[in-house]
């Protein structure tokens, strides 16, 4: 059976199709450099979290809150590095495609609750976490079960901008407290672009759950 590509629908040129899915699995190479920067990406993630929560629930001081986001920051510029290089040096494989998405989720749902659990996110913003996470949980739902009819959902690029922004949104708030010494509408402006990364969490969620339920009726 031939592994078939999913294409979302076209509004305009906001979203453009993605790319096709070779029929044959790509090799790993699993010590290539791309894919030492996801490991690198994941490995972040429960630094950036006990640094926060040492700093916010433990008492510490604010120095961990930009030292935690000084690596939030590198993760980050890793996710953007990591597909330039599988690119140009043609290390692209099946196991950097599975491992980029994930490192992402990881990275983005382990700040938005720590974030959540010290109040830097608090009322009405809790329910644009709860899109941005609600969303992830979809659609790597629908890539799991789209994957045993053997069909390719590949990272579209909005959804990579859409990725860009909550990282942009997080960073503000990660500095949250510490950033609001220096300049006073640090967590603020991080809310603001919470909301505009849940926004663009729900269209790119939407498109793909769209295109998804029409190739499962068809």
């Amino acid at each position: 059976m031939r592994r078939r590509t999913l294409t979302l629908p076209q509004r305009g040129c906001s979203l453009s199709p993605m790319n096709a899915i070779s029929s044959r699995p790509l090799p790993a190479h699993p010590l290539a450099l791309p894919n030492l920067l996801t490991y690198g990406r994941i490995a972040a993630v429960p630094v950036v979290v006990v640094l926060m929560y040492w700093q916010s629930i433990l008492g510490g001081g604010l120095w961990l809150r930009w030292l935690a986001l000084a690596i939030f920051i590198l993760a980050g510029v890793s996710d953007i590095l990591d597909g330039y290089f599988a690119r140009t040096w043609g290390q692209q494989s099946s196991l950097g495609r599975m491992l980029d998405p994930i490192a992402d989720k990881l990275l983005v749902s382990s700040c938005l609750l720590m974030l959540a659990a010290e109040e830097t996110i608090r009322g009405w913003s809790l329910f644009a976490a709860v899109i941005i996470l609600c969303r992830e949980i979809l659609v790597s739902g629908l890539r799991e079960y789209l994957a045993e009819l053997r069909v390719g959902v590949p990272v579209t690029r909005l959804a990579k901008w859409k990725t860009i922004g909550q990282m942009v949104a997080i960073g503000f708030l990660i500095a949250g407290d510490a950033g609001d010494r220096i300049v006073p509408v640090v967590t603020e402006i991080g809310i603001t672009l919470l909301w505009l990364s849940a926004l663009l969490t729900l269209y790119t969620g939407w498109d793909y759950m769209r295109a998804g339920l029409r190739y499962m009726v068809d």
